[in-house]
């Protein structure tokens, strides 16, 4: 079985910065795409940004230039460095993941991880 675990959510200030983490575990052969997507209150959940497994990156337009998003292949882990939060970056983050783990790949989620931007 394949596991996605977040972690790094909490409450900050507007202003300020968190970092997000996710490692992927278990039966994994290849990881292809990862990304982060996030659901606030009453809303549908988006897709923050993403990362291809050579490294390319795609974000929505409201986090360019304040989210970094980044992975490490050898640990199965993708991070969301978070600048400049702003009360709007409120929601709960997903980590989803493309993950070769059988005969074709297959997406996966993390349980979701609680950001709140509030002073």
């Amino acid at each position: 079985q394949v596991q996605l675990v977040e972690s790094g959510g909490g409450l900050v200030q507007p202003g300020g910065s968190l970092r997000l983490s996710c490692a992927a575990s278990g039966r994994i052969f290849r990881i292809n795409g990862m990304g982060w997507y996030r659901q606030a209150p009453g809303k549908e959940r988006e897709l923050v940004a993403t990362i291809t497994s050579g490294g390319s990156t795609n974000y929505e337009d409201s986090v360019k230039g304040r989210f970094t998003i980044s992975r490490d292949n050898a640990k199965n882990t993708v991070y969301l460095q978070m600048n400049s939060l702003k009360p709007e970056d409120t929601a709960v983050y997903y980590c989803n993941a493309v993950i070769l783990s059988g005969y074709s790949p297959a997406n996966y989620w993390g349980q979701g991880t609680q950001v709140t931007v509030s002073s």
